[in-house]
């Protein structure tokens, strides 16, 4: 590893430390790698595998929007993995919808959410996956595959 030094202000200091503690990073440098690896990450790629979280607010009386999103999750039933409504208040909720499959799918369907009028705060959260091809059973005779959580989203091969 190589050392560097860095200036901040107090303002970020504060933040970082902040971020530290809320991490449980055990010193700033921690906390600053991990800042940094996750903005630094490579672009996933459309053909990477995913779990993704979608998060946004609606006021679901707007524009019809409480049939409009449930349609969109249903006619996506193949790549969602859950989904819940959170009450707000008495006009909004807060939605989450767990998506799995490519991320160029899994974006196109946030996207699509996104889009509607009335959707606000609307964000997606990817977590890069691949397939553990080391077949298993638990003793039922049934064997199967896991996927693995990775660290990053590998940047695409380049093409020779």
């Amino acid at each position: 590893m190589k050392r560097i030094t860095i200036t901040l202000d107090d303002t970020l200091l504060d933040a970082v430390d902040a971020h530290m503690d809320a991490s449980g990073a055990t010193n700033r440098s921690e906390a600053i790698r991990d800042l940094v690896g996750r903005s630094l990450s490579p672009a996933a790629p459309p053909d990477a595998q995913c779990m993704a979280v979608v998060s946004y607010t609606l006021d679901p009386e707007k524009r019809d929007l409480g049939r409009k999103v449930p349609k969109v999750r249903q006619d996506h039933h193949d790549r969602v993995a859950a989904a819940m409504s959170v009450p707000v208040d008495h006009t909004t909720s807060l939605e989450v919808t767990v998506l799995k499959g490519a991320v160029g799918q899994v974006d196109a369907i946030a996207n699509a959410l996104f889009l509607e009028r009335g959707v606000r705060h609307g964000r997606l959260s990817l977590v890069p996956l691949a397939r553990d091809d080391r077949s298993h059973s638990h003793g039922d005779g049934s064997a199967h595959v896991h996927l693995k959580v990775l660290d990053r989203f590998e940047p695409p091969d380049e093409p020779e």
